[in-house]
């Protein structure tokens, strides 16, 4: 049999508990007198930096930032279609980093209650470190899946070795319908609140990340 051109995918992936948790945190106000709303978003948000800052020093939290003071104002209608005076809203967002879920489920239960204080989603993640490392992983497993595919092709087809002919990420030698890019991680979580009659506790339950890689390659089998 003369040497046979053979096409073939290979994928791989690899799940991996979140090693970190960012949130944001939004701290409100709002009132008719934009000196008053703007001193009182600045006396709410004052406790959350320090209870954030708190937990960096313990080693909890391993980064944070805060955003500049947002400002804006409203004149509302009331029912009869008239212009209301105009209201004030401020706003001040930080975003904190946690080392641990349960690190962050016991600041949440904190500062949840407090006033002003509104919490946004989680994006659980891995250190840069890790995700890289993971990524060359997961990226040589796939090439080693297609090369096996490969080669039990050409030996079902009674050749013998294969010769690698080109390799690319997904698509890039054939049209293909989409697909999720090679290497790219996902983060899902979720946020429960405690049905216990106490109420007030909250509990976050990372899913886990899925680091995946999908590769093209051609091979002649002789």
């Amino acid at each position: 049999m003369s040497d046979v051109t053979v096409t073939v995918r290979g994928e791989h992936e690899a799940r991996l508990a979140p090693e970190r948790a960012t949130i944001r945190v939004s701290v409100r106000a709002e009132g008719p007198e934009r000196a008053a709303v703007v001193d009182r978003v600045m006396r709410l948000a004052e406790p959350v930096r320090e209870s954030i800052t708190a937990r960096q020093e313990g080693g909890s939290v391993v980064d944070w930032s805060s955003k500049r003071l947002s400002v804006r104002a409203d004149r509302p209608w009331n029912n009869e279609g008239k212009r209301l005076a105009p209201v004030y809203y401020a706003s001040i967002d930080l975003t904190a980093t946690f080392a641990e879920a349960s690190e962050l489920s016991i600041w949440v239960s904190d500062v949840s209650p407090w006033d002003g204080v509104e919490l946004g989603w989680v994006d659980w993640h891995l250190t840069p470190e890790t995700t890289a490392r993971v990524e060359r992983e997961v990226a040589a497993e796939a090439v080693r899946v297609a090369v096996a595919r490969a080669q039990a092709y050409a030996t079902a087809l009674g050749l013998g070795d294969v010769v690698p002919l080109e390799i690319a990420d997904v698509g890039l030698i054939a049209p293909t319908p989409t697909q999720p890019m090679a290497g790219m991680a996902k983060a899902r979580g979720a946020a429960l609140m405690s049905a216990d009659a106490g109420g007030g506790s909250m509990e976050y339950e990372p899913d886990e990340i899925v680091i995946s890689a999908t590769v093209e390659a051609r091979f002649l089998a002789r």
